[in-house]
């Protein structure tokens, strides 16, 4: 080989050594420098996402003229069922077509996402609420643990919108005596995080607790959570010292449709 191809060869050897010395600085550094793009652009975005899921929700907590009303469970889905209460699906419509009661004889116009022991879907929900025009959802469960001695009330809500609202409805509860405050607390719940107007869920006590559990089989107590919930409401909307409870007999008092096997609730009494 000479001179002029020996010169050559090293003068490719020593590009391609130069050509790896900075890929392999490159490829070192790639992951810092991905990371660091990744988590810029995730940083601009947040500003966009939150302006979008604020601006979704339209505050009508002081001007709504519906209240979707949901009762949770249903059908095939029968919710929370202990020792101690009847299935969550059958009180929790019970307590449902009570407020949808109380709520019309204070000149609101109501929406009931399910009247009878049925299966909604929570999509199906959800579209139930967000076509309505100028409302509020509120959603009506009981609890569950496997701590018997757990008890008390809970208001949950996800959208700033709707604090206001779960905070005056726990507050209504807590004048039922030997109630317990549970607090009110953000929830992640499709019914919530999916609504574009003001949404509340209400746990409204323990059925796994011997004493609320057995509560939840009286009519009397049924009438007075829907009365304490309907009363919020309309304070919300219209202002303190405006709604009058209804003196409807239990005789009167809407009952859910019997699933298999009963529904496990009192008998009403009739009143004469």
């Amino acid at each position: 080989m000479n001179a002029r191809a020996v010169a050559r060869s090293h003068l490719s050897l020593e590009r391609n050594l130069f050509v790896d010395r900075v890929f392999f600085a490159i490829r070192k550094r790639m992951p810092g420098l991905v990371n660091r793009i990744v988590t810029l652009a995730f940083v601009a975005l947040l500003p966009a996402c939150a302006s979008t899921r604020t601006a979704a929700v339209k505050n009508t907590s002081k001007s709504f003229t519906t209240v979707v009303v949901d009762a949770g469970h249903g059908g095939k889905d029968s919710g929370a069922y202990r020792r101690y209460g009847p299935p969550e699906k059958i009180v929790a419509l019970d307590v449902a077509q009570r407020l949808n009661r109380k709520l019309r004889e204070s000149q609101l116009k109501t929406v009931m996402t399910r009247s009878s022991d049925v299966f909604i879907p929570l999509d199906e929900r959800v579209t139930i609420e967000n076509s309505q025009k100028n409302a509020i959802f509120v959603s009506i469960h009981f609890n569950d643990s496997r701590r018997r001695g757990i008890h008390g009330f809970e208001t949950y809500y996800h959208s700033s919108t709707s604090f206001d609202l779960a905070n005056r409805i726990q507050e209504k509860l807590m004048t039922i005596p030997h109630s317990a405050n549970r607090g009110v607390h953000t929830a992640n719940f499709r019914v919530l995080r999916l609504a574009t107007y003001p949404a509340v869920l209400v746990e409204c006590g323990f059925l796994s607790n011997r004493s609320e559990g057995g509560q939840a089989r009286d009519w009397e107590y049924r009438e007075l959570l829907a009365d304490r919930i309907a009363e919020a409401i309309v304070e919300q909307r219209y202002g303190s010292g405006v709604y009058r409870g209804s003196t409807q007999t239990a005789a009167q008092s809407p009952q859910p449709e019997a699933s298999s096997g009963g529904t496990g609730l009192a008998p009403a009494a009739v009143h004469r």
